[in-house]
């Protein structure tokens, strides 16, 4: 190669290296792209679960119980029993369950409560038991007698609002503890009231029984003075109300009158009340006035011979009264109403049968409800109450008795005062024994000279009475 030419092929490398490191500089860089990113997502959420709860227990199977049934035995004895017998006869043969039902005659009331007594010690409890709500109150209170409530509750084997609805204030109300709970349910009632000769007083000038207590006292003193005036020496002082201190008219005055015994805290008795004092002052005044008289024994002989215009009885001597007046072929029309009080409040004592649940097992618990709403139903109810001349506890029988009751216009006339006006003596504890104390107070109370002397006489009644609650406690 000659000298020329390898000169230029030297200029020509020099060239081009000179070029490829001068040449465009900038560096290049790709147009930024964002990093693909991914949509968040939340975390996965486990689905929530029900924390694990017991099983409901088991429903209680009454099937195959026996139930011990102590009665009373005015409940089956006579006519009366032989119907309570079919009624009882015709549940342990038809009812779904299979439960029988024995029935025991335990005598009087006071029989019961002593045989009650002996068993809680011994254990050999019935299972249904007839008695006074302050019996069976003591019983609860012992933990003895069940809680009715969730029987009528259930949704299974209990009452419709509509059946609760039904029933009469007396029979609802008279066997409540201060805790709410029921402790008894009634099968029937009966009560005391007042009877009315209408004949003979329509001859003094009235046209109906009383609806004061000052139209009572007119009426009384009116047909004593009658008897003063009649051309009859044996009658005179005879005439008005035969007065008869028992506490059932004591204390249906006092609900006339607007009052109550129970204190405010519903654990004790308050007599010294205003309104006590004023069936004290009027039943006084009726007897200063000489408008009363007293008999030996019952006064149906006297009430018959219009020696008293007015009587009180009890509706289980309803047929008793009246037969006086069949007895001499009087046709005088008696009327049976309630006591009345100053501002024409009316009462009437209410005398309820009433049943209750012995406790023992849930199965045995249940059979026994299942026996007493069946007892208690209306269909079998009017069975009850034609059988014995008791009186229904609820509307719903009322039309199944109809025809009954269109027979025996008296029946039906103090069956309605106990029904509009019934109201249960209280359910405490105690209340027998401060039933009788009420009693023997009033007998002084009626000779007291001076109102401060009642007062005072009110105020030891509640001493008596505060003594008597502490005993039972």
């Amino acid at each position: 190669m000659s000298k020329r030419t390898k000169l230029l092929t030297l200029l020509l490398l020099l060239a081009f290296v000179l070029a490829a490191c001068n040449g465009n500089n900038q560096v290049v860089t790709e147009e930024p792209t964002e990093e693909p990113t991914v949509a968040p997502t939340e975390e996965p959420m486990e689905e929530p679960t029900e924390e694990p709860t017991e099983p409901p227990p088991p429903p209680v199977d009454p099937s195959g119980q026996t139930v011990l049934f102590w009665a009373e035995n005015g409940w089956v004895t006579s006519s009366r029993g032989d119907e309570m017998f079919a009624i009882i006869d015709e549940f342990n043969a038809n009812n779904e369950w299979g439960i029988t039902v024995e029935t025991v005659n335990q005598g009087r009331y006071g029989d019961i409560e002593n045989a009650m007594n002996a068993a809680i010690q011994s254990g050999d409890l019935p299972n249904v038991v007839g008695a006074y709500t302050s019996a069976m109150h003591s019983w609860y209170l012992l933990d003895v007698m069940a809680d009715l409530n969730p029987f009528f509750n259930d949704p299974m084997y209990g009452l419709t609002e509509e059946e609760l609805g039904a029933v009469y204030d007396a029979p609802l109300n008279g066997a409540t503890a201060d805790d709410g709970a029921r402790f008894a349910w009634a099968i029937s009632q009966s009560g005391n009231l007042l009877a009315y000769n209408a004949t003979w007083g329509a001859d003094l000038g009235f046209n109906g029984p009383p609806t004061t207590s000052a139209e009572f006292k007119e009426m009384a003193c009116a047909a004593q003075a009658a008897n003063y005036a009649d051309d009859d020496p044996d009658n005179d002082g005879t005439g008005g109300l035969v007065l008869y201190l028992g506490t059932e008219n004591i204390m249906s005055l006092l609900w006339a009158f607007g009052g109550t015994v129970i204190n405010e805290a519903g654990d004790g008795y308050e007599f010294n009340s205003e309104e006590m004092l004023a069936v004290a002052t009027f039943l006084k005044d009726l007897k200063d006035s000489d408008c009363t008289l007293t008999t030996e024994s019952y006064p149906n002989p006297e009430f018959a011979t219009r020696q008293a215009l007015f009587i009180n009885t009890s509706t289980a001597g309803l047929k008793y009264v009246l037969s006086a007046f069949t007895d001499i072929e009087s046709e005088d029309e008696v009327i049976f109403f309630p006591f009345v009080g100053p501002e024409g409040g009316m009462a009437a004592d209410a005398y309820v049968q009433f049943i209750g649940v012995v406790k023992s097992t849930p199965e045995a618990d249940l059979a026994s409800w299942l026996f007493m709403r069946y007892l208690t139903s209306p269909e079998i109810q009017a069975r009850w109450v034609m059988a014995s001349k008791y009186f229904p506890t609820q509307s719903s029988t009322e039309p199944l008795i109809a025809d009954f009751a269109a027979g025996d216009a008296q029946w039906s006339a103090a069956k309605d005062v106990i029904a509009n006006y019934g109201v249960p003596e209280p359910a405490l504890a105690s209340w027998q024994a401060v039933r009788s104390a009420i009693r023997d107070q009033f007998n002084f109370i009626l000779e007291a000279e001076t109102v401060d002397e009642i007062v005072a006489l009110l105020v030891e009644l509640n001493e008596i009475a505060a003594e008597l609650v502490a005993e039972i406690q």
